[in-house]
């Protein structure tokens, strides 16, 4: 091996573990609180904002996030449901399983070729009623399902996102109005 080349094949890399946050089509949210703790160690959030997709298919399970560094074992997270002018919350604790199973080699394909690696990414999907489905993955279409868990509903003032639900509602009211808001089949 020459001096300055890592010679490290990607599943050789020390991992850098993420998180995102997706939602189904027409199910947008807004993620008010996202807070991570490592016990005894150390504590931080990271707020998504505004989740608009995607939950399936070609572009999903995908959505913003961010570093998870350290990994943690508890995460809460909130929600405001604009299709239900609801808010939730629930905490998570993290099992040791989940980043075990994250650790597992997976495939995935990038320009330079197919290789394998860890699923690097903890994707937390918001459905409608306040379910939570948990998968990890490297690249769309190698998901594994991990949990699925229910928030509970809180309250919350729907005014304060007045302006946005507006906004929500000339881009998916029609659809709505036309096929409600789905509570199973997530």
């Amino acid at each position: 091996m020459g001096a300055g080349c890592s010679g490290l094949t990607p599943v050789e890399k020390e991992s850098a573990w993420y998180f995102r946050v997706a939602v189904p089509k027409h199910y947008d949210v807004w993620v008010q609180y996202m807070e991570f703790e490592l016990s005894g160690e150390y504590a931080w959030h990271q707020a998504p904002g505004f989740v608009s997709c995607c939950w399936r298919g070609d572009h999903g399970p995908r959505g913003p996030g961010g570093r998870l560094d350290p990994f943690p074992n508890y995460i809460a997270i909130q929600w405001f449901s604009y299709a239900e002018q609801k808010f939730y919350q629930r905490l998570m604790s993290i099992p040791e399983a989940w980043l075990e199973k994250m650790k597992e080699p997976a495939p995935y394909t990038t320009s330079l070729g197919a290789f394998e690696g860890p699923r690097d990414s903890l994707i937390f999907g918001l459905a409608p009623g306040g379910e939570i489905v948990v998968w990890v993955m490297n690249q769309i279409g190698n998901e594994i399902e991990l949990a699925r868990l229910q928030a509970n509903e809180i309250e919350g003032d729907p005014s304060e996102f007045k302006q946005t639900t507006e906004g929500y509602l000339e881009r998916s009211g029609d659809h709505l109005e036309e096929h409600g808001i789905p509570k199973e089949g997530w």
